[in-house]
């Protein structure tokens, strides 16, 4: 709590914490103050050497009580000044009622347990400690003073140490727990704070996974299609529309997704079912540069699950892409196999390869991806290359959904 933790730059919970517990002891020691008058109405006898004094504290406290609960329902104090100010009042004031109600006979010796409690729940041992230091010297200090006695004889030093070791008692009981409290709270805030940070870690790679897998290579896959289309000018005008067509109805679509992105909608590249028809569309595109491509399905029109489905299509698309840009390929085969509980595929070129040893193997983050996009449905992901053989892809996704949950939980 105050005492431990950083109270000088307080994250958000820690401060409610802080206001929770002020008014927690501020409500209590409003309860306290009623109590001591209605305690005193009910036996005025108690006051009977000092009525005056004893109205004049009991009201004052009363009143103190009650601005205290004020303050800090409407914050009107800083927490850490404020805890300090009210300990240091709450013992003087119960010292006060202590001697105007009988002094070491009072009914209120029990009040001094007060500040050594709240003193704990701030500072922990090394506040309540002194804390009961205090309260015990005044009682011993009045018991001491025959003036602050009533006309019989003082209360006997035994119960005098009773009533000390009570306090010390109290105060390290509380003090211990209060420390142990603050030392839980620190963890559970530390476990808070790195959660948070993981959180917003994976967020950031879910958005830049989107950006990257939907947006980019939508709008990767436009400039490649601006490059053929420039490089085949010399074709039909029937052959050019019908390829700006194709490149009109893409950034349509990216413009869409665009907009989903923007108003935090989930962005949904392929409608259920269509799969492999987008995916005969790229591999035209393929062959359009002049890309000999093999495509392999059993059965001919997969029958997969809507998630599958969309992630199935940026891992396809992806590699393709990654095959149009870098690979300088000149054969390419897609390969897929759709089984009762499970998907399995490959994309295999014969381009430039790389050393995989060494990191080297086109966009990093694609590749990336790729792989979390199929391992976070419960897949494998697989990635061969070496120089000058070309990169082979390999995966299975399982359809079932109790395996693709168990691996997310």
């Amino acid at each position: 709590m105050a005492g431990t933790m950083n109270t000088d730059n307080p994250t958000q919970l820690e401060h409610e914490w802080f206001r929770e517990r002020e008014r927690a002891v501020t409500s209590l020691r409003l309860a306290f103050a009623v109590l001591a008058i209605i305690v005193i109405q009910l036996n005025p006898s108690r006051v009977a050497h000092y009525p005056a004094l004893s109205k004049v504290i009991l009201i004052s406290f009363l009143l103190y009580s009650a601005a205290a609960v004020w303050m800090v329902w409407k914050n009107k104090f800083p927490l850490t000044s404020f805890g300090a100010i009210t300990t240091a009042l709450d013992t003087i004031w119960i010292a006060l009622i202590v001697i105007s109600t009988g002094g070491t006979r009072t009914p209120f010796f029990f009040y001094y347990s007060f500040p050594v409690i709240t003193a704990s729940l701030r500072w922990g041992l090394k506040g309540s400690l002194p804390v009961a230091c205090i309260g015990v010297g005044i009682y011993v200090g009045i018991r001491l003073s025959l003036a602050a006695e009533s006309y019989s004889e003082p209360i006997g030093i035994d119960t005098i140490v009773v009533r000390s070791l009570y306090l010390f008692v109290l105060a390290g009981i509380f003090g211990y727990i209060s420390e142990f409290e603050q030392k839980q709270n620190r963890k559970l805030l530390a476990f808070s704070r790195a959660a948070g940070q993981l959180a917003a870690l994976q967020e950031r790679h879910r958005i830049m996974y989107e950006l990257h897998d939907g947006l980019l290579q939508s709008l990767a896959t436009v400039i490649l299609r601006i490059e053929s289309f420039r490089a085949r000018t010399g074709e039909t005008a029937k052959d050019l529309t019908s390829e700006l067509g194709q490149l009109e109805d893409m950034t349509r679509q990216t413009m869409k997704e665009i907009r989903q992105f923007l108003a935090g909608k989930e962005p949904t590249p392929i409608a259920p079912g269509t799969l492999m028809e987008r995916l005969k569309n790229e591999l035209r595109f393929l062959q359009g540069l002049g890309i000999e491509v093999l495509l392999e399905s059993d059965p001919e029109e997969l029958d997969l699950p809507p998630e599958i489905e969309r992630e199935l299509y940026y891992v396809l698309r992806e590699a393709l892409t990654n095959i149009t840009r870098h690979a300088h390929a000149t054969r390419v085969a897609v390969e897929l196999c759709q089984k009762n509980d499970r998907v399995d595929g490959s994309i295999e070129d014969n381009g430039v390869g790389a050393d995989l040893s060494q990191g080297a193997h086109g966009d990093r983050v694609g590749m990336a991806s790729m792989r979390d996009r199929i391992e976070k449905n419960g897949g494998g992901f697989e990635l061969r290359s070496s120089p000058g053989n070309g990169f082979k892809i390999i995966f299975s996704i399982p359809l079932d959904l109790p395996n693709r949950l168990a691996v997310n939980q």
